[in-house]
């Protein structure tokens, strides 16, 4: 008689210790929380969180198209914009940082090494840290934030596409080597093919996260739907605010969804 599968599989023991895992995690934040000032709520709390509800749930149509000034399509135009040419630029800059920082690209280790530490020391500043440094050196607006999230994307971008360069199939580039081909052919004939979906498929997911940074970057001047977000905030416009905020979400999973069928389609 033929035993079942359940009884020739052995069942997974259970981790007697488990619960020591729950209380270590459930003392950390006690300890976290325990540490944060509160002061109680202001007595002016209540009604100013029911004009925030109420402004958001009542949105400002008027500001989605203003023919004579800043409204809401042209915030998010710009943002969008914003996060296209960031992208568009760090797509380009990091692909040699990337066989540069690539193991099987390099002649050793230490080569491979630098440009991987180049990369990382790039991606130790986060957009906003750039996007004020460049607004000091090249004043407020797109252009600041633009440069701000190209260089930020570039140690990201960066190490994901070393990252796919490592994992390639070494057989057609050693089909080519004996074969005699050039360097050059070997990069264009069997390199490239098979990083190029990679590639493609880490960019729009770059582009989706700049979209979102873009929107961040306005707030402190570098341009995009933030800044008539931050002076709304600032003059309790709260009518104003939701349309932003509305505006913002409908963008952002129009440029997931999209984004993400474009992905599937890819890998």
């Amino acid at each position: 008689m033929s035993k079942s599968w359940n009884t020739l599989v052995p069942k997974p023991r259970k981790n007697r210790f488990r619960w020591l895992i729950y209380v270590a995690l459930a003392a950390v934040y006690i300890w976290a929380f325990s540490g944060v000032p509160f002061n109680g709520f202001k007595e002016t709390a209540g009604i100013i969180t029911k004009a925030i509800f109420a402004g958001i749930f009542s949105p400002d149509w008027a500001f989605v198209y203003l023919p004579d000034g800043e409204d809401l399509l042209r915030g998010l135009l710009e943002t969008l914009a914003i996060s296209i040419l960031g992208t568009f630029i760090s797509t380009f800059i990091c692909i040699p940082f990337a066989f540069w920082a690539a193991v099987n690209m390099s002649k050793g280790k230490a080569i491979s090494g630098s440009g991987k530490l180049i990369l990382s020391f790039i991606r130790t500043f986060p957009e906003i840290i750039m996007a004020l440094l460049f607004i000091k050196a090249v004043g407020p607006g797109s252009f600041a934030g633009v440069l701000a999230l190209g260089l930020h994307s570039v140690g990201m971008l960066g190490k994901l596409f070393a990252d796919e360069i490592e994992n390639i199939d070494n057989g057609p580039l050693e089909a080519l080597i004996s074969s005699g081909a050039s360097r050059m052919q070997v990069l264009w004939f069997a390199v490239v093919p098979q990083v190029l979906p990679g590639f493609l498929s880490y960019t729009l997911y770059r582009f989706e996260i700049n979209v979102r940074s873009a929107t961040i970057l306005g707030v402190i001047g570098a341009g995009g739907i933030g800044t008539p977000l931050i002076f709304a905030l600032s003059s309790r416009n709260w009518d104003r605010v939701g349309i932003i905020l509305l505006g913002i979400i409908v963008m952002i999973t129009i440029i997931d969804l999209i984004s993400g069928m474009i992905r599937k389609k890819l890998v």
